[in-house]
C-alpha cells in the first residue's frame, strides 16, 4: 500500500503551524513534545501525563496549565476515557488548527499557519455588564485529524464548524429563514445571552473572556441553561486543581460529569457579607435605591422645637427619613455595631465582583459622601479605613457625576437580572 504523504504533509503542517503562532512558548514546546506521540497523520495519542513532565522537563502543573491553553486555542482536542476515580482513565490528544480567529475574521498568512492569539474585543463586549454581540457568521472552519470510521489506517481530514450547529451564525446562507432568524436573535435575544454569560463567568473567573463568550454563544438555549442551574453544584464538587477554561467547560458541556447525589444537594441562597465589604455595600445600595419604608413619628419634643423656631418642619422630616426609612439598613448598621454577622441573600455576589476599594481619606471616597447626602440616605457609620464602591471610570474629570454614574450603571445591572429572571 502507498504512504499517504498527504497525511503525512497534515501532520507536518500541524507542527510547523504550532511553532509559528502566537501561542506562548512553553505552550508550543508542550504541543511540539505531544506532537512526538502522534503517528504520521496526527491521530490521536494517550500519553500520561508523567510522560508529557519527563520530555519536557516542567512539573505536572505547568504541562496540565499548557495543555489547558492549547485546548482553549483550538489547537487540539481533549477527552477523557474511563469513569471518574477508575485508574485507568486516561487522556486521548486529537491534533487540531484554526484556520481563522475566532473572531470570524480572515487570518494573516501568520495566522493562518497557526494564529493563536484571541480575537480583539468588540466596542460592545469591553462592557462589563450586558450589551455585547453575537459571534459574526463566518465560514471558517477548523479542521481536525481522526481516523475515518474508527479504523488506523485509513485517515481523511474531518472539517468541523467551531461553534455548535445549533447556533444561529452557523445556519446555511441559502435556508430561507437564516437572515430572518439571525435578525431575531439580534434584537430580541442578544442582550440577554450577553448579560446570563457576563453573570455566569464572574463566578467562574478562569480562562481567556473572549473565547468562553464564544463558546457561550454557541450552546443551544437549553445548554445554557442548564449550565446555569448547574455550575453552582460543579463548583462546589470538583477540586480546585481540576477546574479548566470557561471555554472548555462550556465547549465540553462539563457540568453533565455532576453524580446525582451531588445535583440533589440543596444548594445555600444565603451567607454572610462582611461589613462594608462587596455583597454588604451591593445590598445596601439595593435597599436606599428603593422607596423608604421605615414608618415616621413626630413627638411633642419636635412640635416644640418646630414651634419655637429650632428647626423646619422639612428639616426634620428629612432627618427623619435618612435615619429611620430604611430598616434594612438600619438593621445592617446595628449589626455592626454589635459586631454581630450579617446574613443575606447571595444573588447580588455576582453583581459585585467588579466593586473596587476606596480609601476613606481619599477624594473619591468623599464624593460617594455627597452622593449619599444629596439623596437623603444615611452614610456609612464609623466606616473602616478602605471601603468597596461601585466601579468608577479611571481619571473622571467630575467625580460628582462619575459616582452618580457608576451607581446607576450598578442599579440598571440589578433591574436587567430580575427582568431576566422573571
Amino acid at each position: 500500500m502507498e504512504p499517504d504523504h498527504g497525511a503525512m504533509s497534515r501532520a507536518w503542517s500541524w507542527r510547523h503551524a504550532v511553532g509559528k503562532s502566537g501561542l506562548p512558548p512553553i505552550t508550543r514546546l508542550v504541543l511540539h513534545t505531544l506532537g512526538l506521540k502522534m503517528d504520521a497523520t496526527g491521530g490521536s495519542c494517550y500519553p500520561p501525563i508523567s510522560e508529557l513532565v519527563d520530555l519536557t522537563g516542567l512539573d505536572k502543573k505547568t504541562v496540565l496549565k499548557h495543555l489547558e491553553i492549547a485546548e482553549e486555542s483550538g489547537w487540539i482536542v481533549v477527552t477523557q476515557h474511563g469513569f471518574r476515580g477508575q485508574k485507568w482513565k486516561r487522556n486521548e490528544y486529537v491534533a487540531r488548527w484554526p484556520g481563522r480567529d475566532l473572531s470570524g475574521n480572515a487570518a494573516s498568512n501568520e495566522d493562518s499557519e497557526g494564529g493563536g492569539n484571541p480575537p480583539p474585543r468588540s466596542d460592545d463586549a469591553c462592557a462589563s455588564q450586558g450589551g455585547g454581540t453575537v459571534p459574526p457568521r463566518s465560514v471558517a472552519k477548523a479542521v481536525e485529524i481522526v481516523p475515518e470510521g474508527g479504523g488506523n489506517d485509513d485517515r481523511k481530514v474531518v472539517e468541523e464548524f467551531h461553534q455548535d450547529k445549533n447556533l444561529p451564525t452557523n445556519i446555511p446562507e441559502n435556508s430561507p429563514a437564516a437572515g430572518a432568524e439571525e435578525g431575531v436573535l439580534k434584537k430580541v435575544d442578544r442582550k440577554k445571552i450577553e448579560h446570563a454569560f457576563t453573570l455566569w463567568f464572574a463566578t467562574w473567573k478562569k480562562g481567556d473572556i473572549e473565547y468562553a463568550r464564544n463558546a457561550w454563544f454557541a450552546l443551544s438555549p437549553e445548554d445554557r441553561t442548564e449550565c446555569v442551574e448547574r455550575t453552582p453544584a460543579y463548583l462546589r464538587w470538583a477540586k480546585p486543581a481540576d477546574l479548566m477554561a470557561a471555554a472548555v467547560y462550556l465547549k465540553n458541556r462539563h457540568w453533565r460529569d455532576l453524580p446525582e447525589h451531588v445535583l440533589a444537594e440543596p444548594i445555600n441562597a444565603h451567607g454572610i457579607a462582611k461589613v462594608c465589604g462587596k455583597l454588604w455595600m451591593g445590598t445596601r445600595f439595593e435597599a436606599l435605591s428603593k422607596e423608604p419604608t421605615g414608618l415616621l413619628y413626630v413627638t411633642s419634643f419636635d412640635e416644640t422645637r418646630i414651634a419655637k423656631g429650632m428647626i423646619s418642619r422639612e428639616q426634620l422630616m428629612f432627618e427623619k427619613r435618612r435615619d429611620n426609612g430604611w430598616p434594612l439598613v438600619n438593621t445592617m448598621r446595628d449589626l455592626a455595631r454589635r459586631r454581630e454577622p450579617f446574613n443575606t441573600s447571595l444573588s447580588l455576589l455576582p453583581l459585585v465582583q467588579d466593586f473596587r476599594q476606596v480609601h476613606r481619606d481619599t477624594d473619591l471616597f468623599a464624593a460617594w459622601k455627597h452622593l449619599h447626602e444629596r439623596n437623603g440616605w444615611p452614610f456609612i457609620e464609623h466606616p473602616p479605613e478602605w471601603v468597596y464602591f461601585p466601579p468608577v471610570d479611571d481619571g473622571a474629570d467630575d467625580l460628582e457625576a462619575a459616582v452618580d454614574a457608576a451607581l446607576s450603571k450598578f442599579l440598571s445591572t440589578i433591574s436587567e437580572g430580575r427582568t431576566n429572571d422573571a
